[in-house]
């Protein structure tokens, strides 16, 4: 029973795989408005029905990775390290989030975001995404901290850091430059962001 649970497993994981790589592929030679579910689908060899046993739409495909990510980070932030610091429990996460987009092939990953910059709807979403998550990794790092961070302090750490990594990787890939680039960048952004965190959320 463990062996066919575990099969379907990684069956299931090969098609969400296939569906999320063959979309951005369609999606830069067709356009994202272009393309059709149904295209979609049959990248994959599947049915449009079974596409939507995955996702409930186009948009859903793009940001395929935003719950598992945000989930990964949240757990991340709950089970810190003792004595571990706010700069330094924030600098994992930044990490886990350049393994996160490593996953994607490079080519991928840079289709995905001049996408995300050419649709408004991607652009909406995004934003919507980026602030809902800050505000949840502020909420949890006030959990983490109870005695040494307060709401203002963790919105501020979230901000400072999370959002100079982020922003330096779109800076990066603005510029036609690779994910491994992108990444190296957003790696630099945060540790000159630490710099100004390293008081918080330390040990006595």
């Amino acid at each position: 029973m463990k062996v066919e649970t575990g099969l379907r497993a990684r069956k299931k994981a090969r098609t969400r795989r296939a569906l999320v790589e063959g979309a951005l592929r369609l999606f830069a030679q067709k356009g994202y408005e272009q393309t059709t579910l149904a295209e979609i689908a049959a990248s994959a060899d599947v049915s449009t029905r079974t596409f939507f046993s995955y996702f409930a739409g186009k948009e859903d495909v793009v940001f395929f990775d935003a719950d598992d990510r945000l989930r990964e980070a949240l757990a991340m932030i709950g089970g810190r390290l003792p004595g571990e610091s706010v700069a330094a429990l924030l600098a994992r996460v930044v990490e886990a989030g350049a393994r996160w987009e490593d996953d994607l092939t490079g080519r991928l990953a840079t289709e995905r975001f001049h996408l995300m910059m050419a649709v408004p709807a991607l652009q909406a979403r995004a934003l919507h995404l980026l602030f809902d998550s800050q505000r949840r990794l502020a909420e949890a790092l006030c959990s983490a901290y109870p005695d040494e961070v307060d709401p203002v302090a963790a919105a501020a750490a979230v901000g400072s850091l999370v959002g100079a990594a982020k922003l330096a990787a779109v800076m990066s890939l603005t510029r036609g430059e690779t994910p491994e680039q992108a990444w190296t960048a957003a790696r630099r952004a945060a540790e000159i962001a630490a710099g100004g965190l390293r008081s918080l959320g330390r040990t006595p």
